[in-house]
């Protein structure tokens, strides 16, 4: 839901970019899940207070205390459990739920799976991987995404096989 940017004064206060369609939804809850760069498991954190700033979230977390150790955790993953979420509307997806789904183009051609998301600023990119450990990187953006089949576990893209 959001990645630590960087420390944010003295006290240990984290400034996290968002990284949801509502950049405040991560204010509403009482406690966050972290994951450091370069690190599988991820740590629960409670959250004393926190405000949007200008599209930045300013917060501070019960057990960070100091700018060094706010500042080791720059990069860090924020989130939540899943179950804490609300379920998606018509036409919504959580990008976690569409990792590891099949990619296949107009023409039936199979593109590879959706290894993750990356954030571009503009909109999300989706980076498929191949069976021969090829790459794609495709927008996700209502141009190329034709459809997403969740029973099936496959998205439908207007992309070349060749691009």
């Amino acid at each position: 839901m959001g990645r630590v940017a960087a420390p944010h004064g003295v006290r240990g206060a984290l400034k996290v970019q968002p990284l949801s369609s509502n950049p405040s939804s991560l204010l509403g809850f009482a406690q966050w899940w972290l994951r450091p760069p370069r690190a599988d498991a991820w740590t629960a954190h409670g959250v004393r207070n926190g405000q949007l700033r200008s599209g930045i979230i300013v917060a501070e977390l019960d057990d960070i205390r100091t700018r060094e150790t706010a500042a080791a955790l720059r990069g860090a993953i924020v989130g939540v459990p899943e179950e804490w979420l609300p379920a998606p509307g018509e036409g919504e997806y959580y990008q976690s739920d569409l990792v590891g789904m099949t990619v296949v183009n107009r023409n039936g051609e199979l593109l590879g799976h959706v290894v993750e998301f990356v954030e571009s600023g503009a909109h999300p990119i989706m980076r498929i991987g191949t069976a021969e450990g090829a790459e794609r990187l495709i927008p996700w953006v209502a141009h190329y995404i034709d459809g997403v089949d969740t029973a099936e576990r496959r998205i439908e893209v207007d992309w070349p096989a060749d691009y």
